[in-house]
């Protein structure tokens, strides 16, 4: 409790700004997300990530991804969108290492993508070198190095915050590089990164205090005209859920949906019926 509220007293309340809103669908009435408060993340676990000296490098396995089973989302704070990551209003192609170097430039986001696995986000700082939340430290590394396999991709313009300064965000980068385990204030790669573009409290562990109603809606898409809506008392949480959602797959997603639709017609005619 001592460390989590040394995070706390170290954090900037700067106001979260906002965009013009997009609407939610109401149709079905949104369900209670899952708080993610003790729950550590996700990309630092997984098999063949490491880029240290002697281990698994980039260009020896090329790890498999299929853009049609891309979850497709976006997250509200109260009625306004605030992230979309979707095909109709963001370039979703991805590209190798080498050819993505060509179209960096720094102060952008990188995302590094794989079938089956949690995305992993860095930042370019330039020098064809990205910092990164890797394995519980902030490090710097080479993109070619970072990719570790994965296709990736500029992800600038998924959140709808204001981006702060090449300069601010590059420095805030580098100043974190060495920060490790308790002295860490993020929870994932993608929380890290998105913390240095746009320098939002929310994006920190305990940036928000989880009281009363959920003013998060993650909105996933299920098709054109069908979406599905869960409800976050936290920015933190709410990107906790889509990494999981991302880490399983459209198809997967689908499936737990459906199931979870079931089971509700089911209660629904056993109540009936008694």
């Amino acid at each position: 409790m001592g460390n989590q509220m040394d995070r706390l007293s170290h954090l900037s309340y700067a106001e979260v700004p906002t965009v013009d809103p997009n609407g939610v669908d109401t149709d079905d009435g949104p369900r209670i997300g899952v708080s993610y408060i003790f729950s550590s993340d996700d990309d630092e676990l997984e098999d063949g990530c490491a880029v240290e000296g002697g281990e698994k490098h980039a260009n020896e396995e090329e790890k498999n991804y299929d853009q049609r089973d891309e979850v497709e989302c976006a997250v509200y704070h109260r009625e306004e969108c605030i992230y979309e990551k979707s095909a109709k209003c963001a370039n979703l192609e991805v590209y190798s290492p080498e050819n993505l170097l060509n179209k960096c430039k720094a102060g952008d986001l990188v995302e590094f993508v794989a079938t089956n696995q949690y995305p992993h986000w860095a930042v370019y700082v330039g020098d064809f070198q990205v910092v990164h939340l890797h394995r519980a430290e902030v490090k710097n590394s080479f993109l070619t190095d970072a990719s570790q396999g994965r296709r990736c991709r500029i992800v600038n313009d998924w959140y709808k915050f204001k981006p702060l300064c090449t300069e601010v965000v590059v420095q805030n980068a580098m100043e974190q590089v060495g920060l490790k385990d308790r002295e860490l204030s993020w929870r994932n790669s993608e929380s890290f990164a998105a913390w240095c573009r746009f320098g939002k409290r929310e994006f920190k562990m305990g940036g928000e205090i989880r009281i009363g109603k959920q003013p998060y809606r993650l909105k996933v898409f299920v098709s054109d005209k069908h979406s599905h809506v869960l409800e976050f008392q936290s920015l933190e949480d709410v990107i906790m859920e889509k990494r999981r959602n991302d880490h399983l797959g459209r198809t997967a997603v689908l499936r737990e949906l459906a199931a979870h639709f079931r089971g509700m017609e089911e209660r629904e005619s056993e109540m009936e019926a008694e």
